[in-house]
């Protein structure tokens, strides 16, 4: 290159490429913040001026080996467009192909969705919500413990992280709106997006009746199912023993008895990468719990054991476990 003349990115690291679209926003961060002291990986940096510019985007997402999408949908449609090298990985943390053809679901703890990540050029990462509900319906779908006709319903809590850049704004401002300092319930309306995917991945033909709560705090989730005799025909004990046996990977786990004097806190999985699963309650009334960090295992984490297995490379490389 003639001296002073202007490359649109620069190349912070040695071996791997990888492209962050979407950078500046809380998902793109995290993922920053987990790769920046990783000397196996090349970070594609834009500068501030081209960080949204289409031929600056197509020359890194080309020139990279794996990029990250971390884009409102439309975004992230236009991002995939660009790209015209056969072999490139795309990571899309967005909603627009979590259900799509031609994309592999990167929830490896699945039933065969590991066979299809080492091999995939696209991939969608979970949603965070989703995260938690597959994680605890799947299994139970496929050992025939819940009809896939089945109605269920699902409470999340999570922190307002998960609301993007704009609802932090909101929450951090000096003086908080006095409708903020409790849970908030939200998607109202029965059609939150990540219905479709909470449907299609654990093989349920009726999405659950849902109710996502944000609180004011900063990370973690707490998703519940509640599970009844008309649900299920398995008690606790018989639950635990299909968890124990279906997860077996340090990036989802059960747990027989998290002890926290009778309570259970959202935020004990913040800053990690993990998802810890739990059963209570009886034979008439279970709850169904699965705790993790909404940016850990419900996003960023997520998004960087894909790459990870997309790769070849160890699997929980660079993640808080």
């Amino acid at each position: 290159m003639p001296a002073g003349s202007f490359h649109p990115f620069r190349e912070e690291n040695l071996q791997m490429k990888v492209f962050i679209d979407g950078s500046a926003g809380t998902t793109g961060l995290r993922i920053r913040e987990r790769l920046a002291s990783r000397p196996d990986l090349n970070l594609i940096t834009l500068p501030e001026e081209l960080r949204k510019d289409p031929a600056a985007r197509a020359e890194a997402l080309n020139t990279a080996d794996v990029s990250f999408l971390c884009l409102p949908d439309s975004a992230a449609v236009e991002a995939v467009s660009l790209i015209t090298r056969p072999d490139a990985v795309v990571i899309d943390t967005s909603t627009a192909h979590r259900v799509a053809e031609g994309w592999v679901y990167g929830m490896p703890e699945l039933a065969g969705q590991r066979e299809k990540l080492l091999t995939a050029t696209r991939i969608a990462n979970p949603g965070c919500h989703a995260t938690g509900f597959i994680a605890l319906i799947a299994p139970l779908v496929s050992a025939g413990l819940i009809a896939r006709d089945a109605r269920l319903s699902c409470f999340s809590l999570t922190g307002y992280s998960g609301g993007g850049k704009k609802m932090i704004a909101e929450y951090e401002a000096p003086l908080l709106p006095v409708l903020y300092q409790a849970p908030r319930q939200y998607a109202l309306g029965q059609t939150h997006k990540h219905l479709p995917e909470m449907t299609a991945m654990t093989g349920l033909l009726h999405p659950p009746v849902f109710c996502p709560i944000v609180a004011p705090y900063y990370a973690g989730m707490e998703v519940t199912v509640p599970l009844t005799p008309a649900e299920t025909c398995a008690g606790p004990d018989v639950l635990k023993k299909v968890y124990q046996d279906y997860y077996s990977t340090q990036m989802i786990h059960f747990s027989p008895a998290p002890d926290e004097a009778g309570f259970l806190s959202a935020g004990a999985f913040l800053g990690r990468d993990d998802l810890e699963i739990a059963v209570f309650g009886n034979e008439e009334r279970m709850l169904l719990v699965a705790r993790f960090d909404n940016l850990g295992k419900g996003a960023s984490g997520a998004a960087i054991q894909n790459m990870n297995i997309a790769m070849g490379l160890k699997e929980t490389e660079g993640l808080v476990l």
